[in-house]
């Protein structure tokens, strides 16, 4: 497991000066947009944000820009967390894991985490850290790829793409977990939250060339809404009581 993080963080490294890029320009921001969205609808505004696997703050500048509050941003990659400071200009990022989050008790309104769940290696755990450092009546929102027909194949195209050095924003073999509704909520729920809820989004993907992610773009609505299975990211969100 601790070999996985490795991994993954140097992957992260390695990538932090073009991560940016990959959802900058046309394709990258509409699909970065559209899961953003999808997290920002689950969360008060004006609050206190924790983002876990924040990147290079993306989701941070995001929640700023609407709504106010405060944003705190922790990453695996120091090279990320750097990025985050000197391209995107926000002080409050710091290196870390989720699994012993370090802050006090009662600490934020909010947490969201974006495209980073699914490297988790205590997902329990991690959700008992976001349980407690949540204020009373705070809510927790998480994007994460999701188990369906199309991701099931990506773990043996990632591990291909790892051996042909296909350089590439989160490809490589790093044991990622793809998630179920039931299992997604079967741990919020296990960590204490209440109002738990799920939805998928993103058929469009950012891999996908521009006419291919332009075409699937067109029936995104429609698979989010009839067939949500077919999407390939996971939205779970679920409140603290107060």
């Amino acid at each position: 497991m601790k070999e996985n993080l490795e991994k993954v963080q140097e992957h992260y490294d390695h990538v932090a000066e073009v991560y940016d890029s990959r959802y900058g320009g046309d394709v990258g921001e509409r699909y970065h947009g559209h899961i953003r969205e999808q997290v920002m609808c689950c969360l008060p505004k004006g609050g206190d944000l924790l983002d876990i696997g924040c990147g290079t703050g993306l989701f941070m500048k995001y929640y700023l820009a609407n709504g106010g509050g405060r944003a705190v941003g922790l990453d695996l990659s120091p090279a990320m967390v750097q990025e985050g400071r000197s391209r995107n200009r926000l002080e409050h990022l710091i290196t870390g894991t989720a699994d012993y989050l370090p802050f006090r008790d009662n600490s934020f309104d909010a947490v969201s985490s974006i495209l980073a769940f699914s490297y988790v290696q205590d997902p329990a755990k991690v959700l008992d850290e976001v349980y407690r450092v949540l204020r009373p009546g705070g809510r927790v929102a998480i994007c994460t790829l999701g188990h369906n027909l199309f991701t099931a194949a990506l773990p043996a195209v990632y591990k291909i793409g790892e051996k042909v050095h296909w350089g590439r924003v989160g490809v490589g073999d790093f044991d990622e977990h793809y998630y179920s509704d039931e299992e997604i909520c079967a741990l919020f729920t296990a960590a204490g939250f209440s109002k738990v809820e799920t939805h998928h989004c993103s058929f469009a993907h950012v891999n996908l060339s521009k006419p291919l992610f332009n075409a699937a773009r067109r029936f995104e609505p429609f698979v989010e809404r009839r067939v949500p299975y077919l999407a390939f990211n996971l939205c779970a969100s679920g409140k603290k009581e107060e």
